[in-house]
């Protein structure tokens, strides 16, 4: 006795008609027959009596009908559970984010990726570019999310989105001398910036390079270890620094910074993975969704 016996042998029951059945099914009428044939030898009963034409349900056949039925209802469900755990994704993530992405890109993203996966565990790692991808090098995360340039030629690198970067100072701050229209002269301002190996940092070499200033040149008046306490001190009056618009823009809204005109180049966020391992289901899911969750305008 097979499934699709019992099958066939519930919708000619059903129809009280072979052909209606076997369209029904989308086999043909003599399939129908034969597999209704086969289930009576198999079993030596009549499972239906034949009246002319017609066909209906023999005292055999009304018996045997609601047990059909309960089989083939636990198979669907049998199936609907394997379905199930085909597609439910588990595990655990191991993230590793840089400071402008992890504060204030990745929080709602990844509160909207629990309700879609809550079996999915999710730990985070703050760092800068450079712990970033080290983390991801040696297997202490799963994947990097950063700002700035990656090196090793063993990492693969998709793009997630766009950064706007900015100048800004206090909005006390005396007017900026400019070299030329939208260049300010970078070698008079006392700068405020983060650690070596931060993508902000990155971008502010790379302004000094573009205007023909050595980096040891500017007058960098105080490092620190967050974009936190950039602003905060930028914001007392310390200096000038390059940030990333999340970062302050609240705060230039507000009016305690103040934007200093710069063409600055914008910035990818970029997910960082390593070469050689294998992408677990839980990754490719969260990779596909802050990929999807991109292009959406996430309030501040």
């Amino acid at each position: 006795m097979t499934l699709d016996q019992l099958r066939i042998f519930v919708a000619v029951a059903e129809r009280g008609h072979m052909t209606k059945a076997a369209e029904l099914l989308g086999i043909s009428q003599s399939a129908a027959s034969a597999a209704i044939r086969s289930l009576e030898q198999q079993h030596g009963v009549q499972l239906f009596n034949r009246v002319g034409r017609n066909i209906e349900l023999a005292q055999t056949g009304r018996r045997f009908l609601p047990e059909a039925k309960a089989v083939l209802e636990r198979a669907a469900a049998a199936h609907n559970v394997l379905d199930h755990v085909s597609q439910t994704i588990t595990g655990s993530l191991s993230i590793a984010a840089s400071q402008t992405i992890a504060s204030y890109w990745l929080p709602r993203r990844l509160a909207s990726f629990h309700e879609a996966y809550p079996a999915v565990r999710l730990s985070v790692t703050i760092g800068n570019t450079r712990h970033v991808e080290t983390n991801v090098l040696d297997g202490t995360a799963d994947f990097g999310l950063v700002e700035g340039r990656t090196e090793s030629d063993i990492l693969r690198r998709a793009k997630l989105d766009v950064d706007r970067l900015m100048l800004v100072v206090a909005h006390s701050h005396p007017e900026i001398a400019e070299v030329s229209c939208g260049h300010p002269d970078i070698r008079g301002l006392r700068w405020i910036i983060r650690e070596g190996g931060s993508g902000t940092r990155e971008v502010l070499e790379d302004l000094a390079r573009r205007e023909g200033v050595s980096f040891a040149d500017l007058q960098i008046f105080l490092v620190l270890p967050s974009n936190e306490a950039v602003r905060q001190a930028v914001e007392a009056g310390a200096g000038a620094t390059i940030i990333s618009e999340l970062v302050v823009a609240r705060a230039v809204a507000e009016g305690s910074l103040r934007s200093v005109p710069i063409d600055l180049p914008k910035r990818d966020f970029a997910m960082i993975t390593h070469r050689d391992r294998q992408a677990s289901l839980a990754q490719m899911a969260l990779k596909a969704h802050l990929g999807a969750k991109a292009g959406e305008t996430v309030p501040g």
